[in-house]
């Protein structure tokens, strides 16, 4: 293979954009794996509920009483180390991931914050979307993909009621904050 078509790979399939079909199929396709390999469902913001009950038993406060971790699904959470954890691995793989695309493709910057306003509707933003995410047990993977994916019902309930909060939630930031 001569230079000229190294290059072209890469500029067609690392640099380049893919379809979007594309990303769907593979995103299918893992969480198929995912469901044979764990024999359980894709999620991911159940990591950051983890990340904070152990946080919370470090600085000695008692959770075991608390309804969330009391949950059948959480009560044995707490005896895996943080690294033994497949939420934790799902999302520090999936953030190095997305860190050596940008980097392969060419697109990783460091940008100015344009101002602190952003910063906290951004850091607001993200409290309230991992909070809502943790009272319905499930995020847009969770509820979303790996629902649809197994043809349940409340996924597609999910995404429709997604996208018209998206759309509402986008439309008054705008018309009153931005």
């Amino acid at each position: 293979m001569n230079s000229q078509n190294g290059q072209g790979f890469y500029s067609k399939y690392i640099k380049g954009v893919w379809p979007y079909w594309l990303g769907a199929v593979f995103l299918g396709l893992l969480n198929v794996l995912f469901l044979y390999f764990y024999h359980r469902f894709w999620s991911f913001s159940a990591a950051f509920a983890y990340w904070g009950g152990w946080l919370f038993q470090e600085l000695g406060v008692s959770i075991e009483n608390w309804p969330y971790f009391n949950h059948y699904k959480y009560i044995g959470i707490f005896k895996e180390t943080f690294f033994e954890n497949t939420e934790t691995l799902l999302v520090l793989g999936m953030i190095g991931g997305a860190l050596l695309s940008a980097l392969a493709a060419g697109e990783f910057r460091i940008r100015k914050v344009k101002s602190k306003k952003h910063v906290y509707f951004a850091l607001a933003g993200g409290f309230l979307m991992g909070y809502g995410a943790r009272l319905s047990f499930g995020c847009n993977i969770g509820a979303y993909l790996s629902a649809i994916g197994s043809m349940s019902l409340h996924g597609w309930i999910f995404g429709i009621f997604t996208f018209f909060g998206a759309l509402v939630g986008s439309k008054i930031l705008i018309k009153y904050f931005l």
